[in-house]
């Protein structure tokens, strides 16, 4: 996806479910309307006195965060949506 592709990077529906033994265990959504800076503000202090190489990202986190007690656990999947981008699924491994 590229920048052209999104028409308003502040107005995008993300989600985030857990899965453990092929049940969901959590599951909820935000929109990017509720962070606290803007992408372009994020940008700003990202380059102001870093060489930032090309195809750089900057990871912002979902703020869609489990309420207490919860840890994940091995074998859990993880899967984070941003609307019109895709979708990030990781597996967990304890290391």
């Amino acid at each position: 996806v590229t920048p052209d592709d999104i028409d308003d990077p502040h107005e995008l529906e993300m989600s985030m479910t857990i899965e453990r033994d092929g049940e969901v265990v959590y599951d909820d959504a935000t929109n990017t309307s509720e962070m606290v800076r803007s992408c372009e503000e994020l940008v700003s202090y990202f380059t102001r006195h870093n060489t930032v190489p090309e195809l750089a990202v900057i990871l912002t986190g979902t703020s869609l965060v489990p309420e207490q007690p919860f840890d994940l656990q091995e074998g859990d999947r993880v899967d984070i949506t941003v609307e019109g981008i895709g979708t990030l699924s990781n597996g967990v491994t304890t290391v």
